[in-house]
């Protein structure tokens, strides 16, 4: 493939120096000066030092060709909206990637219809949630392309569910259990299994079906 990565900070010339690494040809571009020095030492001509929001700057990386994917991994979530908007409706490019840096914005992304997109603080907040004894219902993965979901639901003894089988949920119109979690071992859920304290429950579901869900399987 040929991938356009706009940001030469850490994660855009790791994911350049992977690619290139694995065979791909790739283009970074950095705006700032001292950074691109050091991007230029290493990529040599595939580095290119501008601003990724400029024309000029993209068409000289090669975008026009068009590249098979552009990733915009920049510090700047407007930039990466600005990236991905220009490479897909100016210059037709099949795929895009964008970076958020503030969860706050990913409703701008879904808006624009820019997916797959990667927040790691997003994730961070997931992975922590996830370790508190006591989590109830933890966002572990979003399908923006499906408007789709996974969620874990840890299922205590006063769980309104304990001691029912899959089969006998009323669960909510759009949403499925997807597997069981019990003392290490996951089982798939189907209809016999039986929902026990201490369980870890994955489910899959529609956004906006969590307070339905949570009826089912939480607290009252």
């Amino acid at each position: 493939m040929f991938v356009l990565v706009a940001g030469g900070g850490k994660v855009g010339s790791n994911v350049a120096r992977t690619l290139r690494r694995i065979g791909h040809e790739v283009t970074i571009i950095e705006q700032r000066r001292d950074r691109f020095a050091e991007l230029e030492e290493e990529f040599e001509h595939a580095a290119i030092v501008g601003d990724a929001t400029e024309i000029f700057v993209l068409e000289r990386a090669g975008i026009a060709r068009p590249p098979d994917l552009v990733v915009a991994v920049t510090g700047d979530d407007e930039d990466n909206m600005v990236i991905c908007q220009m490479a897909r409706e100016r210059y037709g490019v099949p795929k895009v990637i964008a970076r958020v840096n503030d969860p706050r914005n990913q409703p701008h992304f879904d808006l624009l219809g820019i997916s797959p997109t990667v927040c790691a603080t997003s994730s961070i907040l997931g992975l922590v949630e996830h370790e508190v004894p006591e989590h109830d219902l933890v966002h572990l993965l979003e399908l923006r392309k499906e408007n789709l979901e996974i969620v874990e639901v840890q299922i205590d003894k006063s769980s309104p569910c304990a001691g029912t089988t899959v089969e006998k949920l009323r669960l909510p119109e759009g949403a499925r259990l997807i597997s069981v979690m019990r003392d290490g071992k996951a089982e798939i859920a189907v209809g016999k299994t039986e929902l026990k304290p201490g369980d870890q429950v994955l489910a899959v579901l529609q956004p906006g079906k969590e307070d339905e869900l949570r009826q089912i399987l939480l607290k009252k």
